[in-house]
């Protein structure tokens, strides 16, 4: 089986609908295939905004509904001959009058919990289902939608839920064998095991592919987006970068942490685990092969297989003489950054222990010191910790690649170009796997630094 997922970016206009209708159809014709779908574009915040308004008890939700309704029956007209629209409209109407139930009772209590706004959200990509369902029909494809709820199997952790694995892929197997034709999913809609609607939070469609051909143990999962595939840099940043054709799971996961426009690494875990690739394909270039992603390491003539970059991050150096050689003292930081929800993105400590420097997104800047600053008050009246010295307006640049293991000089190579570009290194850090080296820049840097890297390791080749 082949799994196949579509991303809200694409469920926009009728014309993209007949694109994924014309991709599967192409897919059913070599094998079996599973569909995957979001909520189309914009409806999840839709969603959210339809339950805040209800819970502050205003009728505005209505008018939401009203368009949301609007949208999807544009989508049917454009896609549907008259006399098989009814058969459309009708399952659509009467999910949406189910949200509109459920919207008028918060709107009652005035009150939306986290349970209650995960079975909201729900509707987003059920909607899309439904009408997708009846299209494939319509194209000559047999197809059923399972329930949501029947799938994926979750604790309660409202809004985020986490997985347990044995029965979600027991479910799934059993679900799908049951089911004829193609199943259409719904992305990022799971329950617990009473049946209690969850989702499972950012990037939950990529997620449920996964899923699902973890589970089936898949040919291969197929992401569908509007970008040709993985792009070697920014290529808002860096005009020569291509796209890579093949990346390993770690490598996948490295670039896509750093800010690379793919799945979250998260999201790969069940499909790696399995040894299911990914490809990541453009919906609008179906003929171009996009990046694979799988257990195999490429080979290639390049030592790192991309550049990722985050901007608008923070550094913060802890400095003192008193921190050296006294045990806890990392801890207690990281202990009270996660009290303050600061993600700490990269952290860099020299061997001495006399300084500690921290990176986090610029955003979290004044939180992580007002954190720091309350744990460590002892510390700084006594002055065994002398100063903080935060930094904004700063970005990350991380070179990736499985080659980079083992191979002398890279690191070398790195700092001379960027030393001969005028690019300042304010902080360095490299994992004992060698896959990554990771970088702290200026931001007014940050195009320099990525071009410079780019034609220093990767040039204009392909990959």
């Amino acid at each position: 089986m082949r799994i196949m997922k579509f991303g809200a970016s694409l469920l926009t206009d009728g014309g993209n609908w007949e694109r994924i209708g014309r991709v599967v159809a192409a897919a059913r014709r070599e094998q079996e295939v599973g569909v995957i779908l979001s909520a189309r574009e914009g409806a999840l915040d839709a969603l959210a905004d339809m339950a805040s308004q209800a819970e502050k008890g205003q009728g505005s939700y209505l008018e939401a509904i009203n368009r949301m309704r609007g949208k999807h029956l544009e989508t049917v007209r454009r896609l549907f001959p008259p006399k098989e629209q009814a058969g459309v409209i009708t399952p659509i109407q009467i999910l949406l009058n189910d949200l509109e139930d459920i919207l008028h009772g918060v709107q009652l209590i005035m009150e939306c919990s986290p349970r209650t706004l995960d079975m909201l959200l729900s509707f987003g990509p059920r909607l899309s289902c439904i009408l997708f369902t009846r299209y494939l029909r319509l194209l000559g494809l047999e197809a059923q939608m399972p329930e949501a709820r029947a799938l994926i199997q979750t604790d309660q952790s409202f809004g985020g839920a986490q997985v347990d694995f044995p029965p979600t892929y027991a479910r799934i197997r059993e679900e799908l064998s049951r089911l004829k034709g193609i199943p259409v999913m719904p992305g990022g809609a799971a329950a617990t095991a009473a049946g209690v609607a969850t989702t499972l939070g950012r990037n939950g469609s990529d997620y449920t592919a996964c899923l699902v051909g973890a589970a089936v143990e898949a040919e291969r999962i197929e992401i569908w987006t509007g970008s040709d595939g993985v792009a070697s840099a920014d290529p808002a940043q860096v005009p020569e970068a291509f796209v890579v054709q093949q990346l390993s799971y770690a490598e996948a996961m490295e670039l896509s942490y750093f800010g690379a426009r793919m799945l979250h690494p998260l999201t790969m875990i069940p499909a790696a685990e399995k040894g299911v690739p990914i490809q990541i394909r453009n919906l609008f270039k179906p003929e171009l092969p996009g990046t694979l992603i799988s257990s195999r390491i490429p080979q290639r003539a390049h030592f790192i297989s991309g550049i990722a970059s985050i901007d608008r991050v923070a550094l913060v150096n802890i400095e003192g003489a008193g921190m050296v050689g006294i045990p806890g003292i990392a801890a207690r930081i990281f202990k009270a950054l996660a009290a303050a929800a600061v993600n700490v993105m990269m952290i860099s400590q020299a061997s001495s222990e006399h300084t500690i420097c921290l990176v986090f997104r610029q955003e979290e800047a004044d939180r992580a010191l007002r954190a720091l600053e309350q744990e460590l008050v002892r510390e700084l009246e006594s002055r065994r910790v002398q100063s903080f010295d935060l930094r904004d307006d700063l970005a990350i640049v991380a070179i990736i690649g499985e080659k980079m293991r083992g191979t002398p000089g890279i690191a070398g190579r790195l700092f001379s170009c960027l030393g001969q570009a005028e690019v300042n290194v304010l902080a360095i850090a490299q994992g004992s796997s060698e896959r990554n080296i990771s970088l702290v820049v200026e931001r007014r840097d940050m195009g320099k630094a990525l071009q410079t890297i780019h034609r220093a390791f990767l040039g204009k080749a392909d990959s």
